[in-house]
């Protein structure tokens, strides 16, 4: 097992130091100078998405309330379907048009916010969620390390803050995108192959339909009642409109070279991700047949099902699996972090700085989100699904709204813009604390969080639209062309 580990991170930091040489100024290292071919991109926006949840967290409700809950990977699907179709390309030739390199500087150029306000608005509720995430990512390598190597949760936790923490430094976005496209297909790889040879190995696969069927486990997708119907939406909604609002994931978009090329990009993306997330699928419908008594942590389900199955050298592989799974998405969020500290908060205050300095200062920003993340989780404060919900939510709710509209419409500005992220964040922060008060049925955060952000940028645009008139985004356009 160990000597699998090291395999695998003689070859992960071979490919950093190799892709790491090409990072020569900040604009490389936060967006990768828009140099990306179409399978690169595809692979950063749909790796640095799926982390350690698609292992463990989401296997884990598959687990517990059978078929019926794929109607959460049903809405992800769909809704990152519609993210390419109608957030891709334009997102990529705005930003490219206004050269921005972050998200945030992009809404601030969107709705001309001289004051700096909705830089900071979004900055604040970037870090807090995102510090979230990270923490989600880190209890999943805590359980890692406990479950399948005997060391103990607090040390598990540090070793991947410093290893993640560590490439982020050396490489910054070129690198994560090669590190996307190969653990992408490595974790293709082993997702799909696992389960297949599980269920040969227990009986077949007519051996396993029957289990299932004997089990009572929840086979279908289709509503018998109203609360069902209800249920499906929620999971549907809840999860898939997160997609339009996770920066992380959008700014990806931001770093191909050829824009002409998004479709390609979307087809390969979509592929990949449709095999995963039938292929986790599979692991939680597996391992209701493995585990028939339960298990007291549902989480380690797929680890717990490698382990007693395969050779130690193949469970080591396959533990690289997770941990590359997880190093995508946390290297992604902490990049996006440190892009944000350092483009749009300390080069607002300090406009001067060179750019061999401004370098320095992103990485240095990798390491105090990471910090924030490390103490969170070693408090051990709930489970990876909880903790990746919360903070997917909150970003959904916080920026999804405002994606959609700064893309297509004209009736909203800047006031209207900040309203709609704190709104949408702190509905979206409060909401799995005041659903109990306030319904007796359980409603996903991000519905409330969308809604409420939508109503507020509309409103308060409407109230002050005096102060300062909706920006037309074609004017703009043209205005940009014009400078440049």
């Amino acid at each position: 097992m160990i000597l699998a580990l090291l395999l695998y991170f003689i070859t992960l930091t071979g490919l950093v130091f190799w892709s790491s040489k090409k990072v020569k100024s900040a604009s490389d290292f936060i967006i990768g100078n828009r140099s990306l071919n179409y399978w690169l991109t595809a692979m950063a926006a749909h790796a640095s998405d799926m982390s350690s949840w698609l292992f463990m967290g989401y296997p884990a409700l598959i687990f517990v309330g059978g078929f019926f809950n794929s109607w959460v990977a049903i809405g992800l699907v769909v809704c990152m379907w519609f993210n390419w179709q109608w957030v891709a390309k334009k997102f990529r030739d705005l930003t490219g048009c206004w050269n921005c390199n972050t998200f945030s500087s992009f809404l601030n150029r969107r709705y001309e916010d001289h004051s700096g306000v909705l830089q900071i608005f979004s900055a604040i509720f970037c870090f807090v969620f995102y510090v979230v995430y990270v923490c989600a990512h880190l209890t999943g390598l805590g359980i890692l390390g406990q479950t399948l190597l005997g060391i103990s949760y607090p040390t598990a936790i540090l070793i991947g803050t410093v290893v993640v923490v560590t490439y982020v430094i050396l490489g910054g976005f070129i690198t994560l995108a090669w590190i996307d496209l190969v653990q992408g297909i490595f974790l293709m790889a082993v997702l799909c192959i696992v389960p297949f040879i599980l269920i040969a190995k227990g009986g077949g696969t007519e051996h396993f339909i029957q289990e299932l069927s004997s089990n009572a486990v929840n086979l279908t997708l289709i509503p018998s009642n109203k609360i069902e119907i209800f249920s499906i939406l929620t999971m549907f909604f809840g999860w898939g409109l997160g997609y339009f609002g996770q920066p992380h994931i959008i700014t990806k978009f931001m770093g191909i070279k050829d824009p002409e090329e998004i479709s390609k990009s979307r087809n390969v993306g979509m592929s990949w991700m449709l095999l995963m997330m039938a292929a986790a699928t599979l692991v939680g419908l597996v391992g209701t047949i493995y585990f028939k008594e339960g298990l007291s942590d549902p989480q380690v389900i797929f680890i717990e099902m490698v382990k007693e199955t395969f050779h130690p050298f193949a469970v080591g592989l396959i533990l690289c699996a997770i941990l590359a799974a997880t190093i995508n998405v946390m290297s992604s969020q902490l990049l996006i972090l440190s892009s944000i500290l350092t483009e749009d908060i300390t080069q607002r205050f300090y406009k001067n700085i060179k750019q061999k300095n401004l370098l320095i200062i992103s990485r240095f920003f990798v390491v105090i989100p990471a910090l924030f993340a490390l103490s969170i989780a070693y408090q051990k404060v709930s489970s990876i699904y909880d903790l990746v919900h919360y903070a997917w939510s909150g970003l959904g709710a916080s920026f999804g709204v405002l994606i959609l509209v700064a893309l297509y419409s004209n009736k909203i500005n800047k006031y209207g813009a900040m309203a709609s992220i704190v709104t949408g964040g702190l509905t979206a922060a409060i909401w799995p604390y005041a659903n109990p008060l306030l319904f007796s049925i359980e409603i996903d955060s991000l519905i409330p969080g969308f809604i409420f952000s939508f109503c507020s940028a509309y409103f308060v645009s409407q109230l002050t639209n005096k102060l300062s008139p909706c920006r037309n985004l074609s004017e703009s356009m043209q205005s940009s062309v014009v400078m440049s």
